[in-house]
Parts: structure tokens; sequence; C-alpha cells
């Protein structure tokens, strides 16, 4: 029993991994190449425009992607979050609005590919007890957990909390008053999304729609 609860759990990260380690990596990438872009080099001198995964992992942000692997209907890590000094950009505001939806557009990029890459790879479902069939359920496996993983994590960082991609977007379309006084909240948005993720308020926010997305990707592979 025990083995086999420990067999299940290896089974469900190794399936999980790649898809999360390419949502995190090419969403701060996004930002990056974005930020670079507008004029500013700074993710780029200090080699974060790459999809080399060393350079972008966070230790904190891995941890929490194992935890709620085995724990969580909702699979959630980050990495290491790219420099951005906004001077560079001619218009700061909207520089940053700009920056900060690249990253989880890049995730619901990344979600349609997985779900395309699903539709492959069911059409090449093996005979039963062939020795392809193990390697089919891993390969059908990540395709879905790709497509659930980085629809996770793009509405997750869009949600308006500091210091998620959202709060960003909002913080450039507020009044620069009130633009200040909601940035002023960040010191407090990590314990906020702990809570939120803890109590699991938070998943009852996205879940819908997470679920809506899945459901548009799939009627859009069928039109394909």
């Amino acid at each position: 029993m025990f083995t086999t609860d420990i067999a299940a759990s290896v089974t469900k990260i190794a399936i999980a991994f790649i898809p999360m380690l390419l949502g995190m990596v090419c969403h701060e990438v996004a930002h990056g190449w974005v930020a670079y872009k507008l004029g500013d080099p700074t993710a780029k001198s200090q080699g974060r425009l790459t999809l080399n995964p060393t350079p972008h992992i966070d230790p904190m942000g891995t941890a929490m992607f194992v935890l709620t692997a085995l724990t969580s209907p909702f699979i959630i890590g980050w990495a290491k979050p790219v420099p951005v000094d906004s001077r560079w950009f001619k218009n700061p505001r909207k520089g940053m609005i700009l920056v900060s939806v690249a990253g989880p557009f890049t995730n619901f990029l990344l979600a349609v590919t997985f779900g395309i890459l699903f539709a492959f790879v069911a059409q090449s479902a093996p005979t039963p007890g062939s020795l392809y069939a193990s390697v089919y359920d891993f390969l059908h496996n990540m395709c879905v957990a790709g497509v659930w993983i980085n629809l996770t994590l793009g509405w997750f960082n869009l949600m308006p909390f500091p210091p998620l991609d959202g709060s960003h977007i909002v913080a450039g379309l507020l009044p620069p008053r009130l633009s200040y006084k909601f940035q002023s909240l960040s010191r407090y948005g990590f314990i906020l999304i702990i809570l939120l993720l803890a109590t699991g308020f938070l998943g009852r926010i996205i879940s819908p729609l997470i679920t809506g997305s899945a459901d548009l990707i799939q009627q859009l592979i069928f039109l394909i």
C-alpha cells in the first residue's frame, strides 16, 4: 500500500514535470523578451532570455510545485521573477502592462499547444498489451497535464493580487494616485495568496476559468 502510494506520487510528478517546467520558464522568458523589445536590456544582460531552466529555477517555487502536485488538484509553482526596469520604456505604465500580459498569454499558448499534441497522440492509440502502451499512457497524461497546468498558471498569474502579473496590469490601468496606494499593498500580497490557496478560496475563483478554457481548447481542436 505504502509502496503503491509512493509510486503513484512519483508518476504524478513525472507527468507534470515537463509541462510545469515549460510553463514556468517560458512565462518568465516572455516577460523578459517583451521588456527587451520595449527597450529594457536588464533581463538579457542577466542571462534570463534563455530556455535553459537553470537561471530560472526558484527553490520555493519548485517546492510548491512538488507539494501541490502531491496534495492539490491545482498544481502551482513559479520561477525566479525576471528583472524588469520600466525606466527604459517610453511609456512605463503601458510597458508594464504589456510585459505583465506576456507571461500568462504564453501559458495560454502552451495550453493550446499541449491540446494539439494531445489530439495527435490520441490518433495513434496502441493496441492493448503492446509495448507502446505505457509510453502512450505517459504522453497522453502529460498532454492533459500540460493543458491544465498552463491554464492554471495563466489564470493564477492574472489574479489582481501583488506580486502576481494581474496586480501590475491593474496598477497600470488605475490613476497614478490609486496605483501608488494599490502597489503599497504588495508587502502583504504573498501572505494573502498563501491564505487564499490554503482556504481553497482561490481555487474556487479560478476553477471555472480553467474548466471553461479547457472546454474552449477542446472545441478548437475538434475544428482543426
